[in-house]
Protein backbone atom coordinates (compact mmCIF):
# COMPACT_ATOMS: atom_id res chain seq x y z
CA UNK A 1 0.00 0.00 0.00
CA UNK A 2 1.55 3.27 -1.11
CA UNK A 3 1.15 6.46 0.85
CA UNK A 4 0.75 9.82 -0.80
CA UNK A 5 2.42 12.74 0.91
CA UNK A 6 1.13 16.27 0.49
CA UNK A 7 3.68 18.63 -1.09
CA UNK A 8 3.71 20.85 2.02
CA UNK A 9 4.50 17.91 4.24
CA UNK A 10 7.32 16.63 2.04
CA UNK A 11 8.93 20.09 1.79
CA UNK A 12 8.60 20.51 5.56
CA UNK A 13 10.17 17.08 6.08
CA UNK A 14 13.01 18.02 3.74
CA UNK A 15 13.66 21.28 5.62
CA UNK A 16 13.51 19.53 8.99
CA UNK A 17 15.86 16.86 7.67
CA UNK A 18 18.45 19.50 6.76
CA UNK A 19 17.96 21.21 10.11
CA UNK A 20 18.39 17.93 12.01
CA UNK A 21 21.62 17.14 10.15
CA UNK A 22 22.96 20.60 11.05
CA UNK A 23 21.89 20.17 14.67
CA UNK A 24 23.62 16.78 14.75
CA UNK A 25 26.87 18.24 13.42
CA UNK A 26 26.76 21.25 15.74
CA UNK A 27 26.11 19.14 18.84
CA UNK A 28 28.94 16.73 18.04
CA UNK A 29 31.46 19.50 17.34
CA UNK A 30 30.33 21.46 20.41
CA UNK A 31 30.67 18.40 22.66
CA UNK A 32 34.09 17.48 21.24
CA UNK A 33 35.33 21.00 21.93
CA UNK A 34 33.66 21.23 25.32
CA UNK A 35 34.45 17.84 26.89
CA UNK A 36 38.17 18.44 27.44
CA UNK A 37 37.41 21.92 28.80
CA UNK A 38 34.57 20.88 31.12
CA UNK A 39 36.75 20.19 34.15
CA UNK A 40 36.87 23.87 35.02
CA UNK A 41 34.46 26.74 34.63
CA UNK A 42 36.20 29.70 33.06
CA UNK A 43 35.25 32.37 30.52
CA UNK A 44 35.78 30.00 27.57
CA UNK A 45 33.60 27.21 28.97
CA UNK A 46 31.00 29.72 30.13
CA UNK A 47 30.88 31.18 26.61
CA UNK A 48 30.54 27.74 25.05
CA UNK A 49 27.73 26.91 27.47
CA UNK A 50 25.87 30.08 26.43
CA UNK A 51 26.39 29.31 22.73
CA UNK A 52 24.54 25.98 22.95
CA UNK A 53 21.08 27.40 23.81
CA UNK A 54 21.68 30.31 21.41
CA UNK A 55 22.14 27.75 18.64
CA UNK A 56 18.86 26.22 19.79
CA UNK A 57 17.25 29.66 19.32
CA UNK A 58 18.54 29.88 15.75
CA UNK A 59 17.35 26.33 15.02
CA UNK A 60 13.87 27.06 16.39
CA UNK A 61 13.61 30.23 14.28
CA UNK A 62 14.60 28.23 11.18
CA UNK A 63 12.05 25.60 12.16
CA UNK A 64 9.29 28.24 12.47
CA UNK A 65 10.10 29.64 9.04
CA UNK A 66 10.20 26.31 7.25
CA UNK A 67 7.57 24.15 8.92
CA UNK A 68 4.35 26.13 8.74
CA UNK A 69 2.50 23.13 7.29
CA UNK A 70 3.48 20.98 10.29
CA UNK A 71 1.28 22.83 12.77
CA UNK A 72 1.18 25.89 14.97
CA UNK A 73 4.53 27.57 15.61
CA UNK A 74 3.54 28.71 19.11
CA UNK A 75 5.60 26.05 20.89
CA UNK A 76 8.62 26.87 18.74
CA UNK A 77 8.32 30.48 19.87
CA UNK A 78 8.13 29.20 23.44
CA UNK A 79 11.35 27.30 22.74
CA UNK A 80 12.99 30.50 21.49
CA UNK A 81 12.07 32.35 24.69
CA UNK A 82 13.10 29.45 26.94
CA UNK A 83 16.46 29.09 25.19
CA UNK A 84 17.11 32.85 25.30
CA UNK A 85 16.37 32.80 29.03
CA UNK A 86 18.67 29.79 29.42
CA UNK A 87 21.49 31.59 27.60
CA UNK A 88 21.08 34.64 29.82
CA UNK A 89 20.83 32.44 32.90
CA UNK A 90 23.97 30.53 31.94
CA UNK A 91 25.86 33.78 31.37
CA UNK A 92 24.94 34.89 34.89
CA UNK A 93 25.43 31.44 36.45
CA UNK A 94 28.88 31.20 34.89
CA UNK A 95 30.07 33.78 37.40
CA UNK A 96 28.59 31.82 40.31
CA UNK A 97 30.13 28.41 39.74
CA UNK A 98 29.40 24.94 38.45
CA UNK A 99 26.40 24.23 40.74
CA UNK A 100 24.58 27.32 39.44
CA UNK A 101 25.40 26.38 35.85
CA UNK A 102 24.10 22.84 36.38
CA UNK A 103 20.85 24.16 37.86
CA UNK A 104 20.24 26.49 34.92
CA UNK A 105 21.32 23.86 32.36
CA UNK A 106 19.08 21.30 34.07
CA UNK A 107 16.05 23.61 34.19
CA UNK A 108 16.56 24.40 30.51
CA UNK A 109 16.86 20.69 29.65
CA UNK A 110 13.59 19.93 31.48
CA UNK A 111 11.58 22.73 29.87
CA UNK A 112 13.16 22.32 26.41
CA UNK A 113 12.50 18.57 26.61
CA UNK A 114 8.83 19.16 27.42
CA UNK A 115 8.56 21.59 24.51
CA UNK A 116 10.32 19.11 22.22
CA UNK A 117 7.79 16.45 23.21
CA UNK A 118 4.88 18.81 22.62
CA UNK A 119 6.22 19.75 19.17
CA UNK A 120 7.17 16.23 18.05
CA UNK A 121 4.00 14.38 19.03
CA UNK A 122 1.73 16.23 16.57
CA UNK A 123 4.45 16.02 13.90
CA UNK A 124 4.38 12.21 13.84
CA UNK A 125 2.65 12.37 10.43
CA UNK A 126 5.91 13.73 9.01
CA UNK A 127 7.78 10.62 10.02
CA UNK A 128 11.09 10.62 11.86
CA UNK A 129 9.60 12.08 15.01
CA UNK A 130 9.91 9.10 17.35
CA UNK A 131 13.58 9.91 17.98
CA UNK A 132 12.53 13.48 18.83
CA UNK A 133 9.85 12.20 21.21
CA UNK A 134 12.33 9.89 22.93
CA UNK A 135 14.95 12.65 23.02
CA UNK A 136 12.48 15.08 24.60
CA UNK A 137 11.63 12.56 27.32
CA UNK A 138 15.30 11.84 27.98
CA UNK A 139 15.99 15.58 28.14
CA UNK A 140 13.41 15.97 30.90
CA UNK A 141 15.01 13.15 32.92
CA UNK A 142 18.55 14.36 32.26
CA UNK A 143 17.63 17.89 33.29
CA UNK A 144 16.40 16.58 36.61
CA UNK A 145 19.66 14.71 37.09
CA UNK A 146 21.69 17.87 36.36
CA UNK A 147 19.70 19.80 38.95
CA UNK A 148 20.22 17.01 41.48
CA UNK A 149 23.91 16.74 40.54
CA UNK A 150 24.40 20.43 41.34
CA UNK A 151 24.12 19.52 45.02
CA UNK A 152 26.83 16.84 44.85
CA UNK A 153 30.04 17.26 46.83
CA UNK A 154 32.08 17.84 43.70
CA UNK A 155 29.69 18.79 40.87
CA UNK A 156 31.05 18.50 37.33
CA UNK A 157 30.03 19.84 33.94
CA UNK A 158 31.03 16.68 32.09
CA UNK A 159 27.60 14.99 32.37
CA UNK A 160 25.82 18.14 31.20
CA UNK A 161 28.22 18.40 28.27
CA UNK A 162 27.86 14.71 27.48
CA UNK A 163 24.11 15.33 27.23
CA UNK A 164 24.72 16.83 23.78
CA UNK A 165 25.92 13.52 22.31
CA UNK A 166 22.69 11.48 22.72
CA UNK A 167 20.75 14.52 21.49
CA UNK A 168 22.97 14.62 18.42
CA UNK A 169 22.38 10.93 17.77
CA UNK A 170 18.62 11.37 18.03
CA UNK A 171 18.78 14.28 15.54
CA UNK A 172 20.78 12.09 13.15
CA UNK A 173 18.29 9.22 13.41
CA UNK A 174 15.35 11.59 12.91
CA UNK A 175 17.05 13.17 9.88
CA UNK A 176 17.63 9.77 8.30
CA UNK A 177 14.06 8.68 8.99
CA UNK A 178 12.67 11.92 7.54
CA UNK A 179 14.36 11.02 4.26
CA UNK A 180 11.40 8.87 3.21
CA UNK A 181 8.91 11.68 3.69
CA UNK A 182 11.21 14.26 2.10
CA UNK A 183 11.69 12.10 -1.01
CA UNK A 184 7.95 11.91 -1.60
CA UNK A 185 8.11 15.23 -3.53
Amino acid sequence: MATVTAPGISSTASALRRLYFVRFAFAVVWALVMIPLAKHLNPVTATLLVIYPLFDVAAAIFDVRTSRSAGSPVLLYVNVVVSLLAAAGLAIAGASGIPAVLRVWGAWAVVAGLVQLAVAIPRRKLGGQWPMIISGAISVLAGGSFIAGASADNPALTNAVGYAIPGAIFFLIAAIRLGRTAKAN
